[in-house]
């Protein structure tokens, strides 16, 4: 039957040859033109069963892989769930890889048929090929039946061990999935990510921390022997494994480290003068307490942490800003800022995800970005959110630039207030009033460039220029007087109601400035002649500049209130002009159309009618105004917020699932010792064995004349061999002869197996040509004659 079988695997082969010959010479034939080949018909269910079930390895190779087409379509294909499972014990690779493939999502849907398989692959685990070993793994915990649970986790464990870290990653990998299957396994599955922690292998670590992460978050304890060699493995990880390792230490960090103080300058000068060493070597030992109020440990993690600044990767930049921004003091954030900037050049949506970023960190940290602020000048092909963010970042930056620089975003600003896109001309404007509010310094020069927005022919810029000329007042009102004066003759060209409504507002604030002697009283003389003709918000503001001009001249003079003459009465001849004008007023604002008006108007009567409720009138309409602030937009929103994390670029008040805070620091009190991250002397997995075989070498080896090196790096003393020194009552040079002795009896002991064994040998050959020699005359016993 075996040679049955081998003559027809021979023949399968062979025709599969031909076929593949056959091919070619068809291919060649097109002398080098390239021949239109129809589309392969749909294979029909029928033939793919036939397929399947065939006992040739192409055939079945090409049956799944029809299979795995028609899954990638959408089709369903359960129906061939028994015709593939059959297919699962197949020694090809490349057929183990398809059925483990449809496994895994046909599986839930036919629990009892794919319990048939769980032995083949169960034995897969202990398959030569560390793929095989490694999808064997991976397949189990992804079929998602809860009888299989304790099965998975049994393999888990016997793979957490296994020699290859490609499956021991499988593994790690595989735990968060059987954690989900079933959750009583989670004491066995603790044990097995502690395990894993503590593996050499960079390859294996990342998978291992974000099983942590999934089963184990609180346990932050499983860390502490593992923290240093997590460090050190950072920078030789792949990107994703550096990103959950960042996240796990940055939080490690937080819960038991205390805060660091900010490093003095003495400190600083101390460092520089100790002696350098390498960048894994402990610079500080455990006898020294904390450099510059930083704990040695956290150092190592900062210190781990600028190669990764270089990835390609964004987001482990992101990972390190955060790690740096909310454990490192200001001395180490410097270095953020051109790996964060060269993140601008990327495409628009990662610019928007590192700007966020950006203008976070420089509402605490401004002077980072201030040797760059030209990398936020605005592009032509910004999206609305990238300029506004940019526009930000320059206003941040604005009062740590030099005066170069400073005139360089002024002129920017300048040149964006002048744009077609309304937003824009918002935003550049309110810009300027920040800049000018971060800096009072420069304000003049900031309310002169806003000054020239004022006869602008675009009401909105002139309305939004006049709102932030008016905060910059405010901020020092003795140093802009003449302002005013500009602002009150611009009144003859302003048409916007919003832009009058601000000048008039802020004429009436100055009307008492000198004694009386200014421009309110003439320009309430001038505004008078047109009220009826106003809008109704200017309306307003002229009757309040009535009402306080009225009250200043109440308080110089020390007299009530001149009624209002009726309409047939005549002004007396010595009736001072600013009584008259609040008269003519308020008898206007009286038999207005607006109910706010004319109520306004009896409020502002009733106050000012008698001596006795002048000191009232002054209380509230002569009160002084809080000088206003203008935050940063992203102050609010992203107040204690974290670094990279999605809520940052959604904002506070959006509800971001999953989002997690940075816990607070832990105080000294509560802070472990250094101790509890002393490594511990166990080992795990493929790392016992070689520390087994490096032993063993170490005795093998010959004896050397240089005392060897101890870890810490002092000598050895040299051992005299000749000295006896007694150990269970003999001397080294007796324990060497009796050593040589059991070597010379063992030697002895192997010759004398290895001659019985030939002997064994020889003597099982000849009785083989015996029986071949039987078989043979048997056989031609039953030839035919």
């Amino acid at each position: 039957m075996e040679s049955f079988s081998k003559i027809s695997n021979i023949i399968g082969q062979a025709r599969d040859l031909t076929i593949e010959a056959a091919t070619s010479a068809s291919g060649s034939r097109t002398y080098g033109t390239r021949v239109a080949v129809a589309p392969a018909k749909a294979s029909s269910p029928k033939e793919i069963h036939r397929f399947l079930s065939s006992r040739h390895d192409r055939d079945i190779l090409d049956g799944l892989r029809r299979v795995v087409s028609m899954m990638s379509r959408g089709v369903d294909c359960s129906e061939y769930f028994a015709d593939v499972v059959k297919n699962v014990a197949s020694p090809t690779l490349e057929i183990k890889k398809l059925v483990y493939i449809y496994l895994l999502t046909y599986a839930e849907s036919e629990p009892d048929l794919a319990l048939l398989s769980i032995n083949t692959i169960q034995k897969a685990l202990t398959d030569q090929n560390q793929v095989v070993r490694a999808m064997a793994i991976r397949v189990m915990s992804g079929i998602r039946v809860p009888v299989i649970s304790q099965i998975v986790a049994l393999g888990i464990k016997r793979c957490v061990t296994d020699m290859s870290p490609y499956v021991r990653k499988a593994a790690a990998l595989a735990i968060p999935k059987c954690y989900r299957l079933d959750p009583s396994t989670l004491p066995l599955l603790t044990d097995l990510v502690a395990t894993l922690l503590g593996d050499k292998s960079y390859y294996v670590i990342g998978a291992a921390v974000m099983a942590w992460w999934e089963v184990c978050p609180e346990r932050i304890d499983m860390v502490h022997p593992h923290y240093r060699g997590l460090c050190k493995l950072l920078i030789d990880m792949d990107e994703w494994g550096q990103l959950a390792l960042l996240r796990l230490l940055t939080v490690y960090a937080r819960k038991n480290f205390p805060q660091g103080k900010v490093k003095t300058s003495e400190n600083k000068k101390k460092k520089t003068t100790s002696g350098s060493g390498g960048f894994y070597s402990d610079e500080e030992s455990e006898d020294e307490g904390p450099v510059g109020g930083i704990d040695p440990d956290l150092k190592l993690l900062l210190d781990c942490c600028p190669p990764l600044l270089q990835s390609r990767n964004s987001a482990v930049i992101l990972a390190v800003a955060r790690a740096y921004y909310h454990l490192a003091p200001p001395s180490y954030l410097l270095p953020l800022a051109p790996p964060l900037l060269s993140l601008l050049r990327s495409p628009q949506d990662i610019q928007l995800i590192a700007l966020t970023n950006i203008v976070f960190i420089a509402l605490t940290y401004p002077s980072i970005f201030s040797p760059h602020c030209n990398h936020f000048l605005l592009s032509p092909v910004d999206t609305p959110q990238i300029s506004k963010l940019k526009l930000e970042a320059l206003t941040l930056v604005y009062p740590y630039s030099s005066k170069p620089h400073q005139s360089l975003i002024l002129t920017e600003l300048s040149y964006y207030a002048g744009s077609y896109d309304k937003e824009l001309v918002r935003e550049a404007v309110k810009a300027i009033g920040r800049c000018a509010q971060n800096n009072p310094e420069q304000s003049g020069r900031c309310l002169k460039l806003l000054m020239e927005h004022i006869h602008s022919s675009d009401q909105h810029l002139v309305a939004e220029s006049l709102t932030v000329i008016r905060h910059i007042i405010q901020q020092q009102p003795t140093v802009h007087k003449k302002t005013v004066i500009r602002l009150a003759k611009a009144l003859d060209t302003a048409t916007s109601s919003t832009a009058r409504a601000s000048i008039i507002w802020l004429v009436a604030e100055f009307s008492g400035v000198d004694n009386g002697d200014n421009v309110s009283a003439d320009v309430l003389r001038i505004l008078a002649k047109g009220f009826a003709n106003e809008a109704e918000g200017v309306k307003l503001q002229i009757l309040l500049l009535a009402a306080k001009v009225y009250a200043h001249y109440l308080n110089r003079t020390n007299t009530g209130f001149e009624q209002p003459l009726s309409e047939d009465e005549d002004a007396p001849e010595d009736l001072h002009p600013i009584p008259q004008l609040f008269n003519y007023i308020s008898r206007l604002a009286r038999y207005d159309v607006s109910y706010d008006i004319r109520d306004r108007a009896r409020t502002y009567m009733s106050l000012l009618s008698t001596p006795k409720a002048v000191q009232l009138a002054t209380l509230i309409l002569l009160a002084p105004k809080p000088v206003p602030f203008a935050p940063s937009p992203s102050a609010a929103l992203r107040e204690g917020l974290t670094v990279g994390s999605s809520a940052l670029m959604v904002g506070k008040d959006e509800y971001v699932r999953g989002y997690a805070q940075l816990p607070d620091w832990v105080s000294e009190e509560d802070a472990p010792g250094r101790g509890v991250r002393d490594p511990v002397e166990k080992e795990y997995g493929y790392e016992e064995v070689k520390e087994v075989k490096s032993v063993e070498r170490k005795v093998d080896a010959p004896k050397q004349a240089v005392p060897p090196a101890t870890s810490s790096g002092q000598t050895l003393e040299p051992v005299d061999v000749a000295s006896k020194k007694e150990t269970n009552g003999k001397t080294l040079d007796e324990w060497l002869e009796d050593s040589e002795e059991e070597e010379d009896d063992d030697s002895e002991e192997e010759e004398e197996k290895e001659e019985e064994e030939e002997e064994s040998e020889y003597e099982t050959d000849s009785d083989e040509e015996e029986t071949d020699e039987e078989d043979v005359k048997e056989s031609s016993k039953m030839l035919p004659s």
